[in-house]
C-alpha cells in the first residue's frame, strides 16, 4: 500500500495463487500453456523479487521490478489456476492492475512524487508544492508526519486535503489552512491495523517485564487512535527494556522510501539475542562516552549527556519491512534521541547471509581478504556506524518558551563567528533536510565508522589485535570505499538523481578520499579476463592513518557543524558538491552496471503454535520457492481480505 497502488492488489494475487495449489501444480499447467522452463523460472523471480521488496519498486534503489513474462501468458496461467476458481473477483481485481503491473512509461520506472514517479503515500494528483503546503502545516502546529499520507481533492475550486492518519479509530476534523481546507481523517489501513492489535494482545500476558507490558500497550493505544505521541511513549518503555532475550519493535519506522523524506514506511520484528556477539557491543557501550571526545568537532557539538543504549547482536526471527538491514539505531524521533535514549542492534544472521559469488574490481589478494574477513570488518563498522554514529551529534534548538538548549555564545565551526541558525519549534531534521536527510545522516555515520575503525584499542574491543586488527581496518576501509563505487548503479543519469540513501552517502565517501589525493584511492579502467571493460579498485592501506583519517575526520567536522545549526542551505550545497558525479565517474556507473550481481533474498522462517501451545520453527529451502513459500505460510486469508478491503476503497485515489 505504501510502495504502488497495484503493489497490494499483487501480493493479494500471489497469496491466493499459491496457497490455493502448489507451485508443481502451477508449473505443470504453465507448460501445458506453452509456457518454457525459463518462463516459469522467470515468474518465479519476479513473484521472490516482489515478496523480498514488499512491493513491485526495489526497496534498495526505488526502480521497478516488472515480470520477464509476457503479459498473455501470465494472465492465461492465472485463467486456469484454482485460485480464479475459488475467488469469484481474483481475475477482475487483476484487470485491475495489469496495465500498472508491466508498465514502463516515464511516470511509473521509480518512486517519486506523483507527477514523477510512483508513491502509495499520496494520491496521484499529489505535487511539490502541495507537499510544501503541508510541511509547513505540519511546523506551524508542531506535528509529525510519520503515520501519515496526503491525499488532495478539488471542491468547488478550492483545495481540500486530506491528512490520513493510520489508525483503527474514526474520526473526521477540518480547519483553514494557507487558503485550503485541511481533513485530518482518522482510519487509515484500520482493517490492517485491527489484526496488528489482535496479535499484539495475544502478546501481552507473555510479556517479561513491565517495560514490555507499557511498550505493547502504547502500541496498542497508537494503532487504535493514531497518536504519534503514543507510540513515543511506547518507544521510551522500550528503551527502557534492557538486554531482553525477545526484542521486538513495530510502528511507522523509516522515511526512506518517501519522496520528501518525512513519512514513514510501516515495519515490526522479532528476534533473539545473539549472546556472545552482544558482549563486544556492550563493551563499545561502556567505553562510547570516551570514544566520543575522538570524533572531529568540538564538545559543545556533542550531545550533553551520552544516554547508554542497550547495543546487542540479534537473530531475525521476523521482520516485516520492505528491507532488512544489518543494523538498526532507533527510535526515530529526534526528541527522544537526543534526550532520552536510544537503541542499536545489529542483525547477526542477516549479516551471515552472504552468497558466494566473486567480488568484482578488486586483485586476486584483496578479493581473498574480503572474503575472509568480510563478516569480521563489517561487524566492526555496522557497531560503529550505528552507536557512535547514529548516536552521536547534538541538534542546536530553540525550545517553546524561547530558550535554547545551546550557549548562543558557541562558535560556528565553519565560520569562527558565533552560531546564526538553529531549529525552530516544530523543526526535525528530517523536515529541515527533507529529502537530503537520509543520505547525510547516512554519509555522516559511515564516515564514523571510517574514522573510528583506525584507532588499535577501539578494534580491540571487538578482539582484535596486532597484525589483525590492521587487516580488519584495511578491509573496513577496502569493503566501504568499493561499495561507494558499486553504488553508482543507484545514480540515474537521466534525471541526475539518486534512487537509495546509503548509496549517495557511500559515494560521497568515496569522493572525499579520491580528492584526499597521494595515491590513497585508484580506480583504473581495465580490460577484464572477458575482454570487456571492467575496473580496478585499490586502496594504498599505507594511507588509511596519514591520509584517509584526516580527510574523513575534516569532511565530518563540516557535515556536523551543518546539521547541529540546521544550515540546510550551506550544508546541501557542500554535500551535493562533493557528491557531484563527473563523467569519469559515469563512464565506471556503465561498467558497474555491466558487472553487476543480483541481490540477494532473505529466506525467513515462521513460527508456529500447536493446540497444545508449543512453538515450532519452520524453515525454507534458499530458493525463489522458498521465498514464495514462506510468504503464503505467514499470512491468513483474514489478513489478505483486510489489505484487499484497504486497496478497494484506496483505488480511485492512488490510480495514477
Amino acid at each position: 500500500l505504501q510502495t504502488s497502488y497495484e503493489s497490494a492488489q499483487l501480493f493479494v494475487t500471489f497469496y491466493r495463487l499459491f496457497s490455493c495449489e502448489t507451485i508443481s501444480s502451477l508449473k505443470e499447467k504453465a507448460l501445458k500453456l506453452g509456457w518454457t522452463e525459463n518462463d516459469f523460472l522467470s515468474f518465479l523471480t519476479f513473484v521472490a523479487c516482489f515478496y523480498g521488496n514488499s512491493g513491485n519498486y526495489k526497496s534498495f534503489g526505488d526502480s521497478k521490478i516488472v515480470p520477464d513474462i509476457e503479459k498473455e501468458k501470465l494472465r492465461a496461467l492465472l485463467k486456469v489456476s484454482a485460485a480464479a476458481q475459488n475467488y469469484s473477483n481474483f481475475l477482475k481485481h487483476y484487470d485491475m492492475i495489469e496495465e500498472r503491473v508491466f508498465s514502463l512509461n516515464e511516470k511509473t520506472v521509480t518512486i517519486g512524487l506523483p507527477d514523477k514517479g510512483v508513491s502509495g503515500f499520496f494520491s496521484s494528483n499529489v505535487n511539490k508544492e502541495d507537499t510544501d503546503i503541508i510541511a509547513d502545516y505540519f511546523k506551524k502546529k508542531r506535528l509529525e508526519e510519520w503515520n501519515t499520507r496526503l491525499l488532495k481533492n478539488i471542491k468547488d475550486g478550492e483545495t481540500v486535503y486530506t491528512i490520513r492518519l493510520a489508525s483503527i479509530d474514526h474520526e473526521l476534523s477540518n480547519e483553514k489552512f494557507s487558503g485550503a481546507t485541511i481533513l485530518i481523517e482518522r482510519c487509515d489501513y484500520g482493517p490492517i491495523l485491527l489484526h496488528t492489535v489482535h496479535w499484539l494482545k495475544k502478546a501481552l500476558p507473555f510479556v517479561a517485564n513491565e517495560n514490555q507490558e507499557k511498550m505493547i500497550s502504547m502500541f496498542i493505544k497508537h494503532f487504535e487512535s493514531g497518536d504519534i505521541n503514543e507510540h513515543k511513549e511506547g518507544s521510551r518503555y522500550w528503551i527502557k527494556d534492557i538486554e531482553p532475550v525477545v526484542e521486538f519493535y513495530i510502528g511507522f519506522i523509516e522515511n526512506y522510501r518517501d519522496p520528501v523524506g518525512t513519512r514513514a514506511s510501516f515495519e515490526g520484528f522479532v528476534a533473539v539475542v545473539n549472546k556472545s556477539t552482544s558482549k563486544k557491543f556492550q563493551k563499545l557501550v561502556k567505553k562510547a562516552e570516551d570514544i566520543l571526545t575522538r570524533l572531529p568537532w568540538e564538545k559543545e557539538y556533542e550531545k550533553d549527556v551520552f544516554l547508554k543504549p542497550d547495543f546487542t547482536a540479534l537473530d531475525v526471527i521476523s521482520f516485516a519491512s520492505d528491507i532488512i538491514p544489518q543494523g538498526i539505531n532507533i527510535p526515530n524521533y529526534d526528541a527522544i534521541r537526543q534526550d532520552e535514549g536510544f537503541k542499536n542492534v545489529t542483525l547477526s544472521n542477516v549479516m551471515a547471509a552472504i552468497p558466494a559469488q566473486k567480488i568484482n574490481f578488486l586483485t586476486e589478494e584483496d578479493e581473498a581478504l574480503f572474503v575472509k574477513h568480510y563478516k569480521d570488518s563489517f561487524e566492526v563498522q555496522v557497531g560503529l556506524h550505528e552507536l557512535l554514529g547514529h548516536g552521536s551529534g547534538k541538534l542546536f534548538q530553540r525550545n517553546v518558551d524561547g530558550t535554547f538548549n545551546f550557549d548562543k555564545n558557541v562558535k560556528d565551526m565553519i565560520t569562527g563567528q558565533k552560531v546564526t541558525s538553529w531549529y525552530e519549534p516544530g523543526e526535525t531534521w528530517s523536515s529541515k533536510f527533507g529529502d537530503l536527510s537520509n543520505p547525510y545522516e547516512e554519509c555522516r555515520a559511515d564516515g564514523v565508522g571510517y574514522y573510528l575503525s583506525t584507532y588499535p584499542d577501539i578494534l580491540k574491543i571487538f578482539g582484535f589485535e596486532g597484525e589483525m586488527a590492521e587487516i580488519i581496518k584495511y578491509v573496513n576501509w577496502m569493503l566501504e570505499l568499493r561499495s561507494g563505487l558499486l553504488a553508482l548503479e543507484f545514480y540515474s543519469a537521466e534525471t541526475k538523481k539518486w534512487r537509495q540513501a546509503h548509496c549517495y552517502g557511500r559515494f560521497v565517501l568515496l569522493n572525499v578520499c579520491i580528492e584526499a589525493g597521494k595515491g590513497l584511492v585508484t580506480i583504473d579502467e581495465v580490460k577484464g579476463d572477458d575482454g570487456e571493460p571492467d575496473l580496478l579498485f585499490k586502496l594504498d592501506k599505507t594511507k588509511i592513518d596519514s591520509v584517509g583519517k584526516p580527510a574523513i575526520g575534516q569532511f565530518l567536522r563540516k557535515l556536523q557543524a551543518y546539521k547541529s545549526t540546521g544550515d540546510y542551505g550551506n550544508g546541501s550545497k557542500f554535500f551535493m558538491n562533493i557528491g557531484n558525479v563527473s563523467n569519469r565517474a559515469l563512464k565506471w556507473r556503465d561498467i558497474v552496471i555491466k558487472r553487476r550481481q543480483p541481490r540477494k533474498i532473505f529466506v525467513q522462517s515462521n513460527t508456529l503454535l500447536d493446540d497444545n501451545g508449543f512453538v515450532s520453527l519452520k524453515c525454507y529451502p534458499a530458493s525463489f520457492e522458498g521465498v514464495i513459500q514462506s510468504f503464503v505460510d505467514r499470512y491468513s486469508s483474514e489478513e489478505i481480505e483486510a489489505l484487499e478491503k484497504v486497496w478497494l476503497r484506496d483505488f480511485p485515489l492512488f490510480n495514477h
